[in-house]
């Protein structure tokens, strides 16, 4: 069974409620009619109703059915408005909070945040900043997160058994990782802190994919035998990870050569139960681990499915502006999937 398909078997057991926030969107429409079609899911479009249903029979989309929600209209808006000014405890005024829910990014994710939705995903034509930015403020990080990451679930249909489907992280949101401090300057949350937690989610979202999670901290150092840039934040960050969870197969900092390819990675980190076998990646900063999917995605045939946010309190994910309607069905599938 490919990992589409379980996803699918996971949706039949409990139906969910997915909110597009660009609802006129044709490569939304499209994805809408399949999901709508193959019954996996109840979906919420924002948008003004008459523009919406314009440009579906426009492209020969049928949603009927299908719930349609426009901000100017909405029954409930004064509720929203009203629990928003509570969520940004006087950052914002009333005034202030109904003009922001105007736009799907803000009144799309109070959907979610008031349990009109279960899901959301957005980002055909917002950028990712207007999708993060409305979590952040109103759904909020999750008990015991101390910030917002994301992951790339790769899979492709050949090679190696187990380097299949791999997740990598954090490929989208943090451009790297530094000290939190309070204004006397202490430290209270360290940047090794951080990426350990990022590998935690990272670890927890690959099992959920159906990866049994070995994690590699990458670096261009192996087991110390580089000096300087990310190297030691990538060792620290290991043995923090390891400490958060203890019965995992954890390992770094080491090299990419090293975490999939046995003969290198027990070479140069001789009994490491993730060296030669790492199916998930933990990089340094937002550079590498960019560039590191985007090769995998362009040489190495794998299909890239994210970015997917971690850390939130609900499942909330970004779509690139670039994408096509195949790419909103299987983030859809996925973003929906992850709602339990």
């Amino acid at each position: 069974m490919d990992m589409f398909a379980k996803l699918r078997e996971n949706l039949k057991t409990k139906r969910r409620t997915i909110v597009f926030t660009e609802g006129p969107d044709p490569r939304i429409l499209e994805a809408t009619f399949r999901l709508k079609n193959e019954n996996l899911m109840d979906v919420i479009l924002v948008g003004n109703e008459s523009e919406v249903r314009t440009a579906a029979a426009n492209h020969g989309f049928d949603i009927s059915g299908v719930t349609i929600l426009d901000p100017a209209t909405y029954p409930e808006m004064d509720a929203m408005v009203s629990t928003m000014v509570d969520l940004r405890k006087g950052k914002m005024s009333p005034e202030e909070c109904r003009a922001a829910l105007m736009k799907g990014n803000y009144f799309g994710t109070m959907l979610v945040k008031m349990g009109k939705a279960d899901a959301l995903l957005g980002g055909a034509t917002y950028s990712t900043a207007d999708t993060v930015r409305p979590a952040l403020q109103l759904v909020k990080t999750k008990p015991g997160a101390h910030l917002v990451s994301s992951c790339f679930i790769l899979n492709r249909p050949v090679g190696e058994e187990n380097l299949r489907t791999i997740c990598m992280g954090d490929c989208a949101i943090n451009i790297d990782y530094q000290d939190d401090k309070d204004k006397n300057g202490n430290v209270t949350f360290t940047a090794a802190q951080k990426l350990a937690e990022v590998a935690v989610e990272c670890a927890k979202t690959a099992a959920f994919f159906g990866i049994d999670p070995k994690v590699a901290f990458l670096s261009f150092s192996t087991k110390g035998s580089g000096k300087g840039g990310t190297v030691k934040l990538s060792n620290e960050a290991t043995q923090i990870a390891k400490q958060l969870n203890p019965g995992m197969a954890i390992d770094g900092e080491m090299q990419f050569d090293a975490a999939v390819s046995p003969t290198v990675g027990q070479l140069k980190f001789p009994g490491s139960p993730v060296a030669g076998y790492a199916n998930t990646f933990i990089f340094p900063d937002i550079n590498a681990g960019n560039i590191g999917y985007k090769i995998a995605q362009r040489l190495g045939g794998f299909e890239a499915y994210g970015p997917i946010l971690l850390g939130l309190n609900a499942p909330i994910n970004d779509l690139s502006r670039g994408c096509n309607a195949q790419e909103v069905y299987s983030m859809a599938i996925i973003t929906a999937a992850l709602a339990e």
